[in-house]
């Protein structure tokens, strides 16, 4: 069927008027589909590094046929995009650039049906990544769930998390958080403009993985996307803290001597590619880098730490895991598949300090056929997303005024010999039940559409009515979903290593 789509003449959908102007989409068997939306102006020149302004409004209908322009890619030149099994973009990507304050649309309708609205924050970390990757096309899910689903870019890196509020002044006060501002853009135009396309501003899930997952996390703190959204899901992603204005001056100072300018007129005149060039080269990880800044304004407290921020105490969260995260990150690692004893102690100190040894015990006891290197892999993944993801979903329920619900996924994709078992990202197709458009990360036969029926089908479940199906999380039954080809929930899975962590 998609070999024909493709084949098949566009057939163009009627114009739909926005507040920014009309656009005109095309139509995907019995949907409607519209692709790179312009929500905001150009974030150029001047315009760097500052919160994000509405774009020129236009009169003819703009064609929105092709996705827009994802953000710069971390150190790389413009018009470059990274891929991976977990991240490949869509054929007709365009080039990247500055110029990427675009959203996509799928929708069932352009009537007033009012479905529930889902829109998707990319991973990536907020160094790379986009909204046109191949797996985030919202097509099944929203004919399946009948919903509108929705897929944003916005700046990433130095781009849109370079704070230089303590260095240029109160021009550049939001300036580390400027991507996260570009997504409130992004739910306002949602808001202003998604009845005209079959959705409810008034029931709106926001939803993301990896650094997606972070971004949601965030926007659970912040006032400025206070009502532009009313349920949350967090995919391997837990975001408990922002990053300090100290931390990020420094790094801001040390870019700018650098690059040898001292005002934002010299800044803004430097050009793209050096300036993403030089900014990923400033030593250490450049994933960590440029991360949204605990501004005070923008985003004013840690949404996670040491609580809960009580801004959208009333919005019921869905987050979780997968079983073996770290298998992604590591399998570029030399020794992957022959682990010494030290490189798993290593792996494992990082995630439990001088409980280490507990750590190992619990987890062999835990997964007894494991491989020393998949043993590793799973204390890099308990230490990280799987124990923050507990420590979010204890705090959210704290709250009591709306619930979290938490789940893993335990499913082992075949790919790579297996080796990957339940990887991070891999959770992504079956949540869009993408399987098709992502074989080759999830392998072939029934088993992957099985299991991806069940993770859809919960993802609109809880959009539609904010539970999944499951029961709600909490410190004494500790609830938890396991996603497999037969999926059962568990109390308090893995509890000594929870105890270990904790």
């Amino acid at each position: 069927m998609a070999d024909d789509l493709a084949l098949a003449p566009l057939v163009r959908s009627e114009a739909v008027g926005t507040s920014n102007g009309p656009v005109r989409g095309y139509c995907e068997a019995d949907l409607k589909v519209f692709k790179g939306l312009r929500y905001g102006a150009a974030p150029t020149g001047l315009a760097r590094f500052k919160p994000p302004q509405p774009p020129r409004a236009w009169t003819d209908a703009a064609d929105a046929t092709g996705y827009g322009a994802p953000s710069i890619q971390s150190g790389l030149a413009a018009g470059e995009r990274r891929s991976s099994a977990a991240d490949p973009p869509a054929p007709d990507e365009p080039a990247s650039s500055e110029d990427c304050l675009f959203l996509n649309v799928w929708t069932p309708g352009l009537d007033q049906a009012r479905r529930p609205v889902m829109v998707w924050l990319h991973g990536g970390g907020f160094a790379n990544g986009s909204g046109g990757a191949a797996m985030y096309d919202g097509g099944a899910l929203a004919r399946k769930g009948d919903v509108v689903t929705v897929t944003v870019n916005h700046r990433l890196n130095v781009f849109g998390y370079l704070h230089l509020g303590e260095v240029f002044g109160a021009d550049y006060a939001q300036s580390g958080a400027a991507g996260m501002l570009d997504i409130v853009q992004a739910l306002e135009w949602v808001r202003d403009n998604i009845n005209a396309f079959g959705g409810d501003p008034a029931d709106v899930t926001i939803f993301g993985e990896s650094g997606g997952g972070w971004k949601v996390s965030l926007l659970l703190g912040m006032p400025g996307a206070r009502g532009l959204f009313h349920k949350a899901i967090i995919q391997s992603g837990p975001g408990l803290t922002a990053k300090p204005i100290a931390e990020a001056d420094g790094t801001a100072r040390a870019l700018l001597g650098k690059l040898g300018v001292t005002t934002p007129a010299e800044l803004a005149a430097v050009p793209t590619d050096v300036l993403s060039r030089e900014s990923a080269a400033m030593g250490g990880e450049p994933m960590r880098l440029y991360t949204p800044v605990l501004d005070g304004t923008a985003i004013p407290r840690d949404p996670f730490e040491p609580d809960a921020s009580p801004l959208n105490a009333d919005v019921p969260v869905l987050i979780g895991t997968n079983k073996d995260e770290s298998t992604l990150f590591l399998l570029a690692h030399p020794r992957f598949g022959e682990f010494t004893d030290q490189d798993v102690e290593k792996l494992a100190r990082t995630a439990a300090g001088d409980r280490v040894d507990a750590l190992l015990a619990a987890l062999r006891r835990a997964y007894p056929d494991y491989s020393p290197t998949h043993i590793g892999a799973a204390a890099q993944t308990v230490g990280g997303m799987w124990i923050n993801s507990v420590r979010l979903a204890e705090r959210k329920a704290a709250q009591g005024a709306a619930p979290a619900f938490m789940y893993m996924l335990t499913w082992e994709t075949p790919v790579s010999r297996g080796r990957l078992k339940s990887p991070h990202a891999v959770e992504i197709p079956l949540v869009f039940d993408n399987v098709e458009k992502a074989r080759n990360f999830v392998g072939r036969g029934d088993d992957p559409q099985a299991v991806a029926d069940q993770m859809s089908d919960a993802w609109l479940a809880f959009a539609r009515t904010g539970d999944p199906g499951w029961a709600a999380y909490d410190t004494t039954r500790r609830a938890t979903m396991l996603f497999n080809v037969e999926s059962r929930v568990e109390d308090d899975p893995l509890p000594e290593v929870r105890a270990i962590l904790t």
